[in-house]
């Protein structure tokens, strides 16, 4: 389990990360956000490795600060950049990490873990030889040598090709049937796909969290909505657009998309509109959201709140 109260880090006038809160337990929890939104901070900070300005984290019950050694024994780190040395066997790197981290039988568990990450018949490879997807496979063996309770994986999925991150997003969603695992990513359909929960962060603050179904039916309550009438799309899409409360009307591909600018549903007033014309009405429906869409829309309003706080000072 890791649980995060108001962790904030400060570099000079800036803020990398802004007291965010959350907690998460065992499963997969998806931590998203554009580049520089503070996700690897937030990382680096849980696993003992940069020190917050302010606020507070346990990892499997232990504080990240006050009982850093403690803590580290119970969490397994991928970074983005895997540090590996290349000139030894996978097998061999595997026992120093498990030296390091005082596991006993290291030869066996070593075995067990390339397994685990479908290496077995690499062991025995210098890691310079291995493909990119394999290494971050050896990155991901040193993580979990020590059987932690929770894994920190840093943006896993750079640079691999379409069948490892098929592979890598399969062992991931394995993994949290066991562990608590916190999942850096930039492929939202994977992270839809794999996440139990997600965390979306932006300029290092937290503008959403939970599941994605719940999160997408929050965004798709009084969202856009798809409208379609036997007319031409010119004809529909000025009465839709006249509509009180519809904030803007976009072109689709067989119809027009609406989206509201209050929290209400307006699909009965685009009804009442259309028929009372005499148009048959054909389809009237919230839109599909998906986490792309969810993150896009409220990594947006935050970039808007903050250059509106930028003109403020």
């Amino acid at each position: 389990m890791i649980e995060v109260n108001q962790l904030t880090k400060r570099y000079g006038g800036f803020t990398a990360v802004n007291g965010i809160s959350f907690r998460a337990v065992r499963g997969v929890t998806g931590f998203l956000g554009p580049n520089g939104a503070g996700k690897t901070t937030t990382m680096r900070m849980l696993t003992g490795y940069l020190p917050p300005t302010d606020g507070n984290a346990t990892v499997a019950g232990y504080d990240v600060f006050k009982q850093s050694i403690k803590a580290r024994q119970h969490v397994g780190y991928l970074p983005e950049s895997v540090p590996l040395y290349r000139d030894m066997t996978a097998i061999g790197y595997l026992m120093y990490i498990a030296e390091i981290r005082g596991v006993k039988h290291r030869r066996e568990r070593a075995e067990t873990i390339l397994a685990r990450v479908g290496l077995a018949n690499r062991a025995n490879s210098q890691i310079r030889t291995l493909s990119k997807g394999m290494r971050q496979r050896v990155g991901l063996a040193s993580a979990l040598i020590h059987d932690p309770e929770v894994l920190i994986l840093d943006e896993p999925t750079i640079g691999l090709d379409p069948i490892q991150v098929l592979e890598l997003r399969d062992l991931v969603r394995e993994l949290g049937e066991r562990h608590t695992v916190l999942f850096s990513t930039h492929i939202l359909s994977e992270a839809e796909q794999v996440c139990d929960d997600v965390i979306i962060i932006n300029h290092g603050s937290i503008v959403a969290q939970g599941a994605p179904a719940a999160l997408r039916g929050e965004l798709e309550r009084g969202g856009r909505v798809l409208v379609r009438a036997d007319v031409a799309i010119e004809q529909l899409l000025p009465v839709v657009r006249e509509i009180s409360g519809i904030g803007s009307v976009e072109i689709s591909l067989n119809g027009v998309i609406a989206t509201p600018s209050t929290t209400d549903d307006p699909r009965p007033q685009i009804a009442s509109a259309i028929v009372n014309r005499g148009w048959r009405l054909l389809e009237l429906r919230p839109v599909a959201v998906n986490l792309e869409e969810i993150f896009l829309e409220l990594t947006r309003q935050g970039n808007k709140d903050a250059e509106a706080a930028e003109v403020a000072e």
